[in-house]
């Protein structure tokens, strides 16, 4: 009954939802040009024969995504494989990290006549959803639709089990539309059962398969070459109050640490403005890289609010502070830095990754902070010890490969169903 009630409601509010999705699209947060995939207008035409769609929500979800992606096209090259994700940074970067190959749309908004119309052109035979992103109305009809379905790296964190807890029927019937479902965390994984996915097992976190950053080499020198022999530390994937809390700490470190270069990217660059706005108000000298700058030896802060860079930038600087953790919530992703050899930090404001990040700080593969001047006093002591630096870095890339097998399990239980989606084809 429940989900009957949100279906009709959403028809309902079929008017307001197009308002609102138009607003978005007047802030730059929906794509102007692809505005009509978000109805379930699709703008590229189906490959012929089976076809895999993969969806994430965003920027984080979508990285996981593409080793499986990568699985998929080299073991099942007859399937067509579609992503969709649902904001325009993930489309950004993954029209930049997906194979040729590989069919990028946007996800349509939850209303139904936007879902029939994305599932009648499509015609999915399989379905692979990532992390949280359940949909009911998305949901039912790709399940309606005879699409089989399969949730991975996923999450129910303990508030949205507490919510779900108290529709249960018709968590029931949602989750347990998923075929097969692999938890993030044996604690996710236990959520799902109890909420109706019943074979849910846990194979670890994909995005400890992710690989590592891609980087121009002709960027990542002329950074190396503009920076020199500076000591050098980043703010990385910044939320508002971040940025100029990074520049707090470089005021503080500068008279110290001669020669100190500090480096913000926002994890949304459109907030270039704002970030640089606060750097300013602090009386630093900024440079900014979405005007085609580099740092001088004048510069005190190096603001990069361009996209997909941050392979360049990890590549960079040796000590990375994540984002979203110390004044914003939730954290930001640590093992992308730690691929790249980074000695990671990272406030406690770690709720996305908590499992990671506590288990990369027990491996010395990570240092925690409480505060603004546990930061600061966490990156002087990295630049000031090598040999320190250098341990926690090695430990963080060692971290990461031994977590990265966590792919292959995943694709080793979705290879019966790719199987017989192709109908038993030899790989």
């Amino acid at each position: 009954m429940i989900l009957g009630v949100y279906r009709g409601a959403t028809r309902l509010l079929s008017p307001l939802v197009h308002l609102y999705l138009g607003r978005r699209r007047a802030h730059g947060k929906e794509s102007a040009d692809r505005f009509p995939e978000r109805i379930g207008l699709a703008s590229a035409e189906r490959p012929d024969g089976p076809l895999v769609w993969l969806h994430a929500a965003s920027v984080g979800e979508a990285l996981s995504l593409l080793p499986l992606i990568e699985a998929i096209g080299e073991g099942w090259p007859q399937v067509g494989l579609l992503l969709t994700t649902g904001t325009v940074t993930s489309a950004d970067l993954m029209g930049r990290r997906l194979p040729r190959t590989v069919i990028h749309q946007f996800v349509p908004v939850d209303l139904p006549k936007a879902v029939d119309r994305f599932l009648a052109h499509w015609r999915p035979g399989l379905a692979i959803w990532a992390e949280s992103e359940i949909w009911p109305n998305l949901l039912a009809a790709t399940r309606d639709s005879g699409c089989v379905m399969v949730l991975v790296n996923g999450r129910v964190s303990p508030r949205s089990f507490s919510r779900w807890r108290l529709f249960p029927a018709a968590a029931r019937r949602l989750f347990s539309a998923f075929t097969r479902v692999f938890g993030q965390t044996e604690a996710d994984a236990e959520r799902l059962r109890i909420l109706g996915a019943a074979g849910a097992v846990c194979v670890g976190n994909l995005k400890y398969a992710a690989p590592p950053l891609p980087a121009d080499m002709l960027s990542l020198d002329a950074l190396t070459r503009a920076v020199g022999g500076r000591p050098v530390w980043m703010a990385a994937s910044t939320h508002s109050g971040e940025d100029a809390s990074a520049g707090r700490v470089h005021r503080r470190l500068a008279a110290d640490v001669p020669g100190l270069l500090t480096v913000v990217a926002p994890r949304h660059p459109v907030r270039g403005d704002e970030a640089e706005a606060d750097l300013l108000a602090l009386g630093l000298r900024v440079r900014r890289r979405s005007r085609g700058e580099l740092p001088d030896a004048a510069t005190d802060v190096y603001l990069c609010d361009t996209m997909g860079e941050m392979g360049v930038l990890y590549r960079a600087v040796p000590v990375v502070a994540m984002g979203k953790s110390w004044i914003g919530e939730g954290g930001q992703n640590p093992l992308e830095p730690a691929r790249l050899c980074c000695a990671v930090l990272f406030g406690p404001q770690m709720q996305n990754f908590r499992v990671m990040a506590e288990r990369m700080v027990a491996a010395g593969a990570a240092q925690a902070f409480a505060d603004e001047d546990g930061l600061a006093d966490a990156v002087a002591g990295l630049l000031s010890d090598a040999a320190r630096r250098g341990k926690m870095a090695d430990a963080g890339a060692a971290f990461a490969v031994a977590e990265a097998a966590s792919a292959a399990r995943v694709v080793e239980g979705l290879a019966p169903l790719l199987d017989r989606l192709t109908g038993g084809e030899a790989r």
